[in-house]
C-alpha cells in the first residue's frame, strides 16, 4: 500500500476499513497493545529530541521490534488477523527493529536524519494497517 496515498476516514466519510473479529479479552490485549505502541512512539520522538538516541533504540526495540512480539503474544493474536493485517503487523515490527538499529547508529555519528527517516517508515507501517482494518 503506498502510505502516501492511504485512504483518510475524516467525520462523516464511510468507514470501508475490513472489520475483524478478535475475541473480546483478546481484542482489549490488543488495544492495550497498541496503546502501548502510541506512547513507545511518543518515548522514542522525545529520547530523539533530547539527542538520546541509545534510549529511542532501547524502546523501539523492546516494546516494538521483533524482540517485543513474544511479550505482545502476537502467535496468539495473529490467528484471528487477515494476511494483509499480519503482514502489515510484521512489517511494522521489521521496521521498529530498523529504528533501533538507525537510532544506534546515532550514537555514533550524532546524524538525526537516518533515525527520522526510519521512524517515519514505523508510524508508516502503523497509519497503512489502522487505515485498512479495524478492531470488531
Amino acid at each position: 500500500m503506498d502510505h502516501a496515498k492511504a485512504p483518510l476516514h475524516g467525520a462523516g466519510a464511510p468507514d470501508r476499513r475490513v472489520e475483524v473479529a478478535f475475541p473480546p479479552a483478546l481484542r482489549e490485549h490488543t488495544l492495550a497493545n497498541m496503546r502501548d505502541h502510541l506512547l513507545a512512539l511518543q518515548e522514542m520522538q522525545a529520547a530523539l529530541a533530547a539527542g538520546a538516541f541509545d534510549r529511542a533504540a532501547e524502546v523501539s526495540e523492546r516494546r516494538l521490534g521483533m524482540s517485543s512480539l513474544q511479550s505482545h503474544g502476537a502467535h496468539e493474536v495473529a490467528k484471528y488477523m487477515p494476511p494483509g493485517m499480519q503482514e502489515a503487523g510484521s512489517a511494522m515490527h521489521r521496521s521498529a527493529s530498523r529504528f533501533a538499529v538507525a537510532s544506534q547508529d546515532g550514537a555514533v555519528t550524532g546524524e538525526l536524519k537516518p533515525a527520522l527517516a526510519a521512524l517515519a517508515e514505523v508510524t508508516a507501517q502503523c497509519v497503512a494497517c489502522h487505515a485498512a482494518y479495524r478492531l470488531k
